[in-house]
């Protein structure tokens, strides 16, 4: 081999190796349709009380949260003495510690207590109760742990529709107005929310679809066969999400989830084995989209829908998602079709490394979803 063969041998042996090897590691650190590591519950009662439960998702904590957690600092029933210095008891003890609920603005007092001490294997809930001060008027929410956004859904008991917000961790929410935390939302005020979920459903929450979509645009330079595929991607996912969201069709995640993980495999090894597009490629890729339309519907199942808005909220967030999607694509064009789409070397140092990438993330997440 000349010395020019084994140098250009080993730059791509180096750049296959650290593809798979970021892409490995990357993706245990992502998950599909995060709704924020501390999702939040809040339930006005009737009688004057109040209740917050923050699920506690351990799986999406940053490394070595659990270890550098400290134990509570108050009594927090449910947690016998001796398991507050085990992993949950920390974890507890952290979330406590860094929650705050709020009327007018001032801090309210609360009991602490562990909801699901007897779920194996179940995510952590921290659930407060304590009693609405006469006369608040408002009432808000505050996590000092900054580990992103996260869902806040706030009802008022006997109220059919919550209210919600996406605050970021360290941040306060905005004030609920008790008297009218649950009346309902306008209808732009929904389509501007959904909008805004289903954007954010892709960038940046949504990993696996940007893998996905990232392997569409690989194979082809040329505008017209990506978005060919996108507009089957997008046909197939609206009618899946319309169906699954009303009740027609169902697959349980279980299903679903290690499926659109197996698709992005397939697409980008196609990716790697073929250099230019397929006859079939675009009805691959409309059967994919209907996989990924039940993951939405997945989502959007745990968000919940306003019922007297129900079809502005479905076709707001199907919105999100497609301006999320193109957003992706448009980037990658700029930062990478346009400048380097005509070189010798595109495919040799572009396509094919990030499709090995991209396929090495999709086989650790079926992996996991599996298990």
């Amino acid at each position: 081999m000349t010395p020019f063969r084994f140098r250009r041998w080993s730059r791509l042996t180096r750049s296959y190796l650290g593809a798979f090897l970021l892409a490995a590691i990357g993706a245990r650190a992502v998950a599909a349709h995060e709704l924020g590591t501390l999702r939040t519950f809040a339930v006005l009662q009737r009688d004057g009380t109040y209740r917050v439960e923050v699920f506690i998702d351990r799986e999406h904590l940053p490394p070595g949260f659990e270890r550098s957690a400290r134990p509570p600092g108050r009594p927090i029933d449910g947690l016998p003495p001796e398991l507050a210095a085990s992993p949950v008891g920390r974890l507890l003890g952290e979330v406590d510690g860094h929650s705050r609920v709020l009327f007018d603005g001032r801090p309210a007092a609360s009991r602490a207590s562990w909801k699901n001490p007897d779920s194996a294997g179940a995510e952590p809930v921290l659930s407060l109760t304590g009693v609405i001060p006469g006369g608040a008027r408002t009432f808000s929410w505050s996590s000092s742990l900054k580990l992103g956004t996260y869902l806040l859904t706030v009802r008022t008991e006997g109220e059919s529709e919550p209210a919600r917000q996406w605050p970021e961790g360290g941040e306060t929410s905005r004030p609920f107005v008790l008297a009218a935390a649950m009346s309902p939302p306008t209808r732009l005020e929904v389509a501007r929310q959904y909008l805004a979920l289903g954007f954010t459903h892709i960038v940046p929450k949504g990993t696996d679809h940007i893998l996905f979509v990232l392997g569409i645009f690989l194979l082809s330079t040329r505008w017209k066969p990506v978005l060919a595929q996108v507009t089957a991607f997008t046909a197939a996912h609206t009618i899946t999400l319309a169906l699954t969201m009303y009740g027609v069709v169902s697959l349980p995640s279980a299903v679903v989830e290690p499926l659109i993980a197996a698709s992005i495999v397939y697409v980008a090894v196609e990716n790697v084995l073929r250099p230019e597009l397929s006859p079939w490629r675009v009805a691959l890729v409309f059967g994919f989209g209907l996989l990924h339309g039940m993951g939405f519907a997945g989502v959007l199942s745990q968000l919940g829908l306003p019922r007297s808005e129900f079809l502005p909220a479905l076709l707001s967030f199907n919105a999100g998602v497609e301006l999320g999607q193109l957003s992706v694509i448009a980037a990658a064009f700029v930062l990478v079709g346009l400048p380097f789409r005509r070189e010798a070397w595109y495919r040799s140092r572009v396509v094919v490394p990030a499709s090995a990438a991209i396929a090495a993330a999709g086989l650790v997440w079926a992996i996991q979803r599996l298990s």
